[in-house]
């Protein structure tokens, strides 16, 4: 297959992976840097993956701005066994209660799930106006000393985005980042963990990655199951069970293009932005057929959702983007419509692709 070949990929996760770090994969897959073995078939105590695992978390470490006051960690088990992990590892006694912020399907299931661990307060919902909003710190309804605060930065499924995080004055606040992590700047001094799913914007999937506040393992319960405990994985260096060794070396590789092809940060979350621009302009001037389903101030710069008029006009949509390469726009059964999800490694040629069908399918069928 050449690039000529490959399609636009729209999907929610697992995502786009730049073109360039798919390119090295392919050339390193048989003998990775010489040690005569695929990155996949060798040891993950050995020198070479362990280099692998320590330039993953720089590379992590020098995106984020992070210094000495948070570990960075590297598990399996997705956003679902953080629904439960920060709980059982951050409320230390009975009495302590937590509060989430609900702002759609994901912080949902993170509340229901914690609800389960521990006495967690509901600080906001946006349920009653089906997620297409979030709060303004103003509309938070917290108590009066919480172990920490939890919050979605990004839904995928209603394609929500908070701009700035939640005002929690000294509380711990706790991010669930999956779906935006590494495509904006973030100040972790404010954040006790911000974790992610890697398969949006930094891997593939089957790995997760916590950032982590160290005076928080403290909190950490002694009788913990070990998987359970982030201490332990802190103390094991990420390898307490045989680690996801070819997932983390393309976090490293993804972490490489970021510093190295797109400046950083800053620049992708500029780049993001004129990429998310693209799409909401032709929702807003041809909003008769294309009905966003966001808020405007809360619209996502990484899953755009919009409805057509009629569910027969949405399945043409679907049908005839497919046929031009435009793959993986049906949007969640929740929400119906489309949704186009422009993570980092989707490219403006892709954006400009799904821009200009929009136009001529607005034009032929309005």
């Amino acid at each position: 297959m050449t690039t000529a070949d490959r399609t636009y990929n729209f999907s929610a996760g697992p995502a786009t992976i730049p073109l360039k770090v798919l390119q090295q994969i392919q050339q390193e897959l048989l003998n990775f840097k010489g040690c005569g073995a695929s990155i996949m078939e060798i040891s993950h105590r050995s020198a070479t993956f362990i280099e692998v695992l320590d330039s993953a978390r720089a590379g992590i470490k020098q995106l984020l701005e992070i210094d000495d006051s948070h570990e960075v960690l590297f598990l399996q088990g997705g956003s679902r066994l953080q629904f439960s992990m920060i709980p059982m590892n951050l409320l230390r006694s009975a009495e302590d209660r937590a509060a989430y912020i609900v702002s759609g399907t994901w912080s949902q299931k993170a509340y229901d799930e914690a609800s389960g661990a521990g006495n967690i307060d509901l600080a906001w919902s946006g349920k009653m106006s089906n997620f297409n909003t979030l709060p303004a710190s103003s509309d938070l309804s917290l108590s009066d000393d919480p172990a920490f605060l939890y919050y979605a930065s990004n839904e995928t499924i209603h394609g929500v985005q908070f701009k700035e995080p939640p005002e929690a004055n000294n509380t711990a606040l706790v991010c669930d980042a999956s779906s935006d992590f590494l495509s904006r700047p973030i100040d972790m001094q404010r954040h006790g963990i911000v974790y992610a799913c890697a398969q949006k914007n930094a891997g593939p999937a089957g790995v997760t990655i916590v950032v982590i506040r160290k005076d928080l393992l403290d909190r950490s319960k002694a009788n913990l199951p070990g998987y359970l405990n982030f201490k332990t994985h802190v103390e094991q260096n990420s390898m307490f069970n045989t680690p996801p060794t070819f997932g983390i070396y393309v976090i490293d590789l993804i972490c490489q293009w970021l510093i190295n092809d797109m400046g950083g940060l800053k620049q992708i979350a500029e780049y993001n932005l004129t990429k998310a621009n693209l799409i909401y302009e032709i929702i807003d001037q041809c909003s008769d057929m294309y009905r966003g389903h966001a808020e405007h101030e809360h619209r996502s710069k990484m899953n755009i959702s919009f409805n057509l008029t009629s569910d027969e006009l949405t399945a043409k949509f679907l049908r005839e983007a497919g046929q031009q390469g435009l793959n993986s726009l049906k949007g969640h059964r929740s929400v119906g419509g489309i949704r186009a999800s422009i993570y980092n490694a989707m490219s403006q040629e892709g954006v400009l692709a799904l821009r200009d069908f929009m136009k001529s399918f607005y034009t032929q069928n309005s």
